[in-house]
């Protein structure tokens, strides 16, 4: 039997996973942010940007696969099995285009499978690539994402994104959902920027 180790990348102790187990538990505990982005509509997050700037940042690396994981592990998963609803729920993931061989929007959006969730996949994309890393709401209100919506419609849905900053990218997606008369009860994402 090999055993394989690697540096924890939080602390650099030996580890068997990318973030150990004692990082996982003392240092990435998720407290549940509430931020009003429109009349009405509310994005919920888990971390402040400042806690997970590095590890957010992994997703532009072939290991942010790994880091996504136990990230939605620790906060999107622990959310979905306390989530009730009176209907199904499709959870829809924000631009989830496969780069660095992952996405990190589905991954977020396959911790949510529960009872009352179930993930969809290719539904919103957006037709703009552009980058807005580090951008400011100005930028991002000139360059909007262009969302295209398919494969769904007439259904209750919950966004999923890594990241909040100013809440362009939420709001302009959340509008190609309603175009195909979806709902969208609230948006959740890994952190939020201005926390």
């Amino acid at each position: 039997m090999i055993l394989f180790y690697m540096l924890c990348i939080t602390c650099k102790n030996l580890s068997f996973q990318i973030i150990c187990k004692d990082c996982q538990n003392n240092l990435l505990i998720p407290s549940f942010h509430k931020r009003e982005i429109e009349d009405g509509f509310f994005n919920y997050s888990f971390y402040s940007l400042s806690e997970l700037e590095d590890l957010i940042s992994s997703k532009y690396y072939f290991h942010g696969d790994k880091v996504f994981n136990i990230l939605a592990k620790l906060s999107f998963a622990k959310f979905a099995q306390k989530f009730t609803f009176t209907n199904q729920v499709i959870a829809v993931p924000i631009d989830d285009h496969v780069r660095h061989d992952f996405s990190h929007t589905a991954i977020l959006a396959k911790h949510l499978e529960s009872k009352f969730i179930t993930p969809r996949y290719n539904t919103l994309k957006a037709s703009n690539i552009v980058k807005y890393a580090g951008k400011d709401l100005e930028f991002r209100q000139k360059n909007p994402r262009r969302f295209k919506c398919t494969n769904i419609s007439n259904q209750m849905t919950i966004l999923c994104d890594d990241l909040i900053t100013t809440g362009a990218t939420i709001k302009e997606a959340k509008k190609a959902l309603e175009k195909k008369n979806n709902q969208i009860l609230f948006s959740l994402t890994l952190a939020d920027a201005k926390l």
